[in-house]
């Protein structure tokens, strides 16, 4: 009896041992840098899988309008027991039966045909090859748009951790101040209203503490599920919201290369390509067009008697009335006017974008520096009025007041940091090559 119950305490101390390394293992959170999230986010971000399954197919519409250009090549193999019906066939006579057979006889073929000359089908396989290399480009601006999201999203997740840290600071002041409050209290030089305003601008914080956290984890799963996680995945961020210079590019100057960089306007160039060679295409219609067919083979009653044939046949066709082709026309002439919008709109579009990332690039340091100095102000300002209660020179609204001061500057560091952080992100994106360039951007120097 004594041996079992040892053996019980042994198991239940193992299956809490057990236990807690798997909880431990469970709650580990992962540390996620920025790097790391573009790179899962280029992996497994939806968008990303959605346009390379788009080049994927049409790699195979390319593959297919090719085909009409190459070789066609059939094989087959026909085996035949018939009776026939002269009579039927309106072949009678003396001495001509009414039925022959029944007989049986063979013939094994090959057939091939290839098309000469088919300015149609050309056209449309270039205009083809168009569309795959927009898909591609396409792609490509998937991928640089999914980095400057997976930025953003990174970004929002560092100024919520920002926000965390700022507050739980403040809830420590609140906790000193809370207790001076009380011992100034004691000791007569405070009255009760001085220790209950400590008390409720203590509680004021730890419920701000609450609500950054609640923040904090929600922009974590909002950057889980973009990456790709699953959202019970426990991150936490491998680096904190920081402030590192970059130089501003000439708008001017950067346009021409940004105009070439951006992969969405080389794409609606190659768009046009594509309707350009299905007009042609669609003008083909009316070329004649040559092709050569040919079969060869082994027919015969049996294999004493099988003799080659075969043929070689050139067909040539033109057509002579087609009304479809009007109005193929009409929709490829409207669709090229639409895309020739959308690719001047494009320009305007990048052009802004890159002087607006400018000067938010410029406006957002400008903040960063206006705010580093309201802080420290508003930090020797509640230094200032700490002393002044702890010396009974005045009650505790002026340190109250000071609190508010600093949370304040501290909030306003915070969004200036997440602003010309998020500048940085946008002139990067603006000026095309993303994918290759971002690490210049977004990497501390």
């Amino acid at each position: 009896m004594r041996l079992r119950a040892k053996w019980v305490v042994l198991f239940v101390v193992l299956s809490i041992a057990g236990g807690t390394r798997v909880e431990a293992q469970q709650i580990a959170p992962r540390y996620l840098t920025l790097q790391e999230a573009i790179r899962l986010a280029l992996k497994q971000n939806l968008s990303v899988r959605v346009a390379n399954t788009q080049v994927e197919e049409l790699q195979g519409t390319r593959d297919r309008r090719r085909a009409s250009l190459l070789p066609h090549v059939n094989g087959t193999a026909l085996a035949n027991y018939e009776s026939i019906d002269l009579a039927a066939m309106g072949i009678t006579g003396p001495n001509i039966p009414a039925v022959v057979g029944p007989f049986a006889y063979y013939d094994f073929r090959l057939s091939a045909s290839q098309s000469v000359i088919d300015r149609h089908s050309y056209h449309n396989w270039k205009a083809s090859e168009k569309q795959e290399e927009s898909a591609k480009l396409d792609y490509q601006d998937a991928r640089d748009l999914v980095i400057r999201q997976a930025a953003g999203l990174y970004l929002d997740a560092q100024a919520s951790a920002a926000e965390v840290e700022a507050v739980e600071s403040r809830v420590t002041t609140s906790q000193t101040l809370a207790k001076l409050a009380h011992d100034q209290h004691a000791q007569g030089l405070a009255t009760a209203v001085d220790e209950v305003r400590g008390q409720v601008q203590l509680a004021r914080d730890q419920q701000n503490l609450l609500v950054a956290r609640n923040a904090y984890q929600t922009s974590l799963l909002v950057l889980a599920h973009f990456l790709g996680l699953s959202p019970g995945t426990p991150l936490d961020l491998a680096e904190p919201l920081k402030f590192h210079h970059v130089e501003s590019a000439d708008a001017n100057q950067a346009l021409r290369n940004a105009i070439e960089a951006r992969p969405d306007y080389s794409a609606l160039l190659k768009q046009r390509e594509s309707l350009v060679e299905q007009l042609k295409a669609s003008r083909a219609r009316y070329l004649p067009t040559l092709s050569i067919n040919g079969n060869y083979g082994a027919i015969g009653g049996g294999s004493s008697s099988f003799e080659g044939t075969g043929q070689i046949q050139g067909t040539l066709t033109v057509t002579l009335f087609d009304r479809d082709r009007a109005g193929e026309k009409t929709e490829i002439q409207s669709r090229l006017k639409r895309l020739n919008a959308q690719i001047d709109d494009l320009n305007l579009e990048i052009d802004q974008e890159l002087r607006k990332a400018a000067l938010d690039l410029e406006s957002s340091e400008n903040q960063v520096s206006v705010t580093e100095a309201a802080l420290h102000l508003a930090e020797r300002e509640l230094s200032l009025a700490q002393d002044r209660f702890r010396n009974g020179v005045t009650d505790n609204i002026e340190v109250v007041t000071a609190q508010a001061s600093l949370a304040n500057a501290q909030d306003d560091r915070i969004m200036a940091l997440a602003r010309h952080a998020d500048a940085v992100i946008a002139l990067a994106r603006s000026l095309g090559g993303t994918e290759k360039n971002y690490q210049a951007y977004l990497a501390e120097p």
